[in-house]
């Protein structure tokens, strides 16, 4: 995008969405004394979005960002595969009604390929979303920044301390660059945990002694392709991308990072956002999900994390049919107990949340597009980062079956990562004649 030619007091179009300190358009137009309504007049405050990653996720947010405040339109899409575009545009101009027409995506800019994502956040766009399996969140993510984009990238951000590290470094640049970051841990926009939280941090019960977080239900989906049915061994894995550690990072990483990023939430005290623990012991396995179909992740893991005050959280997430199901975090205190979505009983007290809330999904979105237009601090990424270290140092202690200090986890330098990102380049792991690939082994498994 070249710099605008029209007159220096009139923002060109890039230097608005980077440094307007004005509420762009509409209910939500901040105009200060001395400045005229029309102040953008021959201007453009339309936020362009393109979308990385066409699945489920990826269109629901790609749908929620058009959903906001101002003048916003997708403008480019990209997936590995082409038919996840082209049916993405559909998809998302068909969910939106009248606000369809902001579905603007020409033929040629629906990308595919392992390299869509560079041509979408190189087409012209000011913020991209990142809703691609997480394995590939910290290069896209570090392109996007050097590329000085506005970035909302799904959770986790990465699956092994190597990406971590370089989603934090990446984020450096994003704010020396002011660029706006956000991470769908959405329950940091749920106005249910944000009033309780908020309560529990104020002391209402009190000095915590333990967390309980979960997210034990039954598996989110089978193995959607046979390997006879792909061109090659990495694309058989991108497809079905949940079950290989390289590309979702285990369950516990891309699912029950929500809870764990709660309790972490919670027990960051009054004067902190968040704490993150210190070290992390655990057990885990494969009991009922053994086919070779599924890949190498556990079904199951349990994990004792602790914080530097000796405060433990006890974190449990589970993919079983016919199983007690719970998804959830609890804290308990010196005063009393609460359920951080909406809930506090303390000394006779009870609480309950009770205002009808937004759509927290649609809020990170409402949010980060509010940050954007007004020029306000909206950088989520660091976050996000330890948030999702937090679940990989989980799955290190259950594959290896140590302890494991915070400490040691971060600076490990074992990255899951394929040596390229082509179609007939080798994954980072393989099946035997047999199929199966290598499962972690408790007392074996080297993970540092």
């Amino acid at each position: 995008m070249n710099p605008s030619d029209q007159s220096h007091d009139v923002a060109s179009r890039r230097d608005f969405l980077k440094t307007s300190t004005l509420a762009g358009v509409g209910a939500s137009l901040v105009v200060p004394a001395g400045f005229s309504s029309t102040l953008f007049a021959g201007g453009d405050d339309t936020i362009k979005v393109g979308l990385v990653g066409c699945g489920g996720r990826g269109t629901g947010a790609a749908g929620q960002a058009l959903s906001t405040n101002g003048n916003v339109k997708l403008t480019a899409v990209g997936d590995a595969f082409p038919e996840n575009g082209r049916n993405a545009v559909d998809s998302i101009k068909n969910g939106l009604g009248p606000k369809g027409e902001r579905v603007q995506v020409p033929a040629e800019k629906i990308f595919d390929g392992l390299d869509a994502y560079q041509k979408v956040i190189d087409s012209g766009v000011d913020l991209v979303i990142l809703a691609t399996p997480p394995g590939f969140r910290p290069i896209h993510f570090e392109y996007a920044v050097k590329a000085g984009k506005h970035v909302f990238m799904e959770k986790p951000v990465a699956v092994d301390a190597p990406g971590v590290r370089q989603v934090i470094e990446a984020n450096k640049i994003a704010k020396e660059k002011k660029l706006k970051v956000g991470v769908g841990l959405q329950r940091h926009h749920d106005a249910g945990y944000l009033e309780t939280i908020k309560r529990i941090k104020d002391g209402a019960i009190g000095k915590i002694i333990a967390l309980r977080a979960y997210w034990n239900g039954t598996t989110p989906w089978d193995p959607r392709k046979t390997r006879e049915q792909c061109r090659s061994e990495m694309e058989y894995q991108i497809v079905n991308w949940y079950y290989y550690n390289w590309l979702s990072g285990d369950h516990i990483c891309e699912q029950h990072i929500h809870n764990l990023d709660v309790c972490n939430w919670v027990k960051g005290g009054a004067d902190k956002e968040a704490e993150y623990p210190v070290k992390a012991s655990g057990m885990g396995g494969r009991q009922v999900r053994t086919d070779k179909k599924y890949g190498e992740i556990f079904d199951h893991h349990f994990v004792e994390y602790e914080y530097a005050d000796g405060t433990c959280m006890f974190s449990q997430c589970r993919q079983m049919p016919g199983c007690f199901n719970r998804v959830s975090e609890f804290v308990h205190g010196s005063k009393g107990t609460s359920n951080p979505a909406g809930s506090i009983n303390a000394e006779g007290m009870e609480w309950r949340f009770k205002e009808k809330s937004k759509n927290p999904y649609e809020v990170e979105h409402d949010n980060l597009f509010a940050a954007i237009r007004n020029g306000t601090e909206f950088n989520e990424a660091d976050n996000g980062a330890y948030s999702s270290m937090t679940a990989v140092l989980g799955r290190m202690c259950t594959y290896s079956g140590k302890e494991i200090t915070w400490n040691d986890a971060i600076k490990s330098n074992i990255s899951l990562a394929p040596k390229s990102y082509t179609w007939d380049a080798e994954p980072p792991v393989k099946a035997n004649a047999e199929g199966y690939y290598p499962i972690a082994v408790p007392g074996l498994t080297r993970v540092l």
